[in-house]
């Protein structure tokens, strides 16, 4: 069986080489030139643990290829997966017109039996609507082939998505065909040996499960958010409160953790999008909306506590940050928090500089030289007069406070994600702000 991947990015790549690396025949397809030219050169343009290594590997084999033209390899594969963008529009809704474009594509090229499957993450009825396009393109041709639409949703983290995708708790698959189901029932057969389910669903609630898993996660999120602001009021410890409530196994522990809110290329769309959803439906999911609320509150916070710690007078300021990317094992700064603390320091007139193990690159395809980039954890809080930790890396686990202390101007940390120990912190003299958890002064 040979099978194209539409789309090289995070997912479409990750799928590609994770199917290789089981033996099926992939050849991966974008429209970007630059980006097939590295990928033939055994460059992975994302930072993924492990990727490249496996990329290598397989395309030496002979089992991986790379192409910028669809059409050019419609006829020789027998399943392509779509693993396009679906970025938001404006009002919130999933951008469709590159899944379309690839019905379109498949549509007018194709001569026999194919499977597409849908691998973006796509809205209720996309499936109905990649359906009557493809057909549209069919009949335009006079050509009368069979084809079955797949929905086959993503559950991928990023820094371990190779992992996720070669051990999955869980693979869904919507179908309506047992012809379609064989298909894929045989591609994800070496990836369930292990005794992982594959849930066959019908092709809606395929689509629906995506979100819903995405608006769940992210509703646990902005809900500790919301509870650490109140635990710093009334002066609980918001950590203490999580392990109590984590053991709860009606609960259980995961995505409990306090923060400056969610960013990435999945939870704040994919919110966005079910909000959407619910609007053009007459449902208002407001949980939802109060979850969208409270994250981009969130991503404030530490600037709001800079500011109030020096009661407003910013205004020159040289700030550290550590951490750029959304999370850690990632160069992914979609929607990541760092970019909301920036654009507000610069506004309130302070210096910023920053480090980050692997997202510096990205940082400045983003926004460019307009703040300082470091060499390394120290380079960064030499003469700073605040350090805000944002990205949990594990490089910045364990800092040397005495050094830290020694370099910066003003000894003050803002800690985004409750890395470090208040008393440790507070015994080189360092004035520390975690969240949810009562600050730490010493002066």
């Amino acid at each position: 069986m040979k099978i194209a991947i539409v789309g090289s990015g995070y997912v479409g790549l990750v799928t590609g080489i994770c199917l290789a690396e089981v033996g099926f025949h992939v050849v991966c397809v974008d429209i970007n030139e630059e980006k097939i030219a590295l990928l033939r050169s055994g460059k992975s343009p994302i930072f993924e643990p492990g990727l490249e290594e496996m990329l290598k590997n397989n395309s030496q084999k002979g089992r991986l290829s790379f192409t910028t033209s669809l059409s050019s390899v419609i006829d020789e594969v027998d399943v392509v997966f779509s693993a396009v963008g679906t970025p938001p529009d404006e009002d919130g809704s999933a951008d469709l017109s590159y899944v379309l474009e690839v019905a379109r594509t498949v549509g007018k090229t194709m001569n026999k039996y194919i499977v597409l499957v849908t691998k973006s993450t796509v809205p209720v009825g996309t499936a109905q609507k990649v359906k009557t396009v493809l057909q549209e393109e069919l009949d335009k041709r006079g050509v009368s082939v069979d084809f079955d639409v797949v929905s086959n949703p993503e559950f991928l983290k990023e820094g371990d998505a190779i992992n996720d995708f070669m051990n999955p708790d869980r693979i869904v698959v919507g179908v309506d065909s047992e012809r379609a189901r064989a298909i894929m029932e045989k591609i994800y057969k070496p990836f369930v040996l292990t005794g992982h389910p594959i849930i066959f669903t019908d092709i809606s609630s395929a689509e629906m499960i995506k979100y819903t898993a995405n608006a769940m996660l992210a509703t646990r999120i902005s809900f500790m958010n919301d509870i650490a602001n109140l635990c710093e009021k009334v002066g609980a410890d918001v950590n203490m409160v999580r392990k109590g409530i984590g053991a709860d196994n009606r609960i259980g522990s995961k995505f409990l953790q306090a923060g400056i809110g969610y960013g990435g290329s999945c939870f704040p769309k994919d919110v966005k999008a079910l909000i959407h959803t619910g609007m053009e439906n007459g449902c208002s999911l407001e949980i939802l909306q109060a979850v969208e609320k409270i994250n981009e509150r969130q991503k404030a916070v530490l600037f709001n506590k800079f500011n109030s710690y020096f009661n407003g007078n910013i205004k020159g300021k040289m700030v550290a940050i550590l951490g750029l990317a959304f999370k850690p094992n990632t160069n992914d700064m979609r929607e990541a928090p760092a970019l909301v603390l920036i654009d507000k320091l610069l506004q309130a007139g302070c210096r910023v500089k920053a480090y980050d193990p692997i997202a510096i690159a990205e940082c400045k395809r983003k926004i460019g030289n307009i703040i300082d980039y470091s060499s390394d954890i120290y380079d960064a809080v030499n003469g700073a007069d605040a350090l805000f930790l944002v990205t949990e890396w594990a490089e910045f686990r364990v800092l040397d406070f005495a050094k830290v202390k020694s370099l910066m101007s003003n000894a003050v940390i803002f800690d985004g994600r409750n890395m470090y120990n208040a008393e440790e912190v507070s015994k080189h003299r360092i004035d520390y702000f975690p969240i949810g958890i009562q600050p730490k002064i010493t002066k």
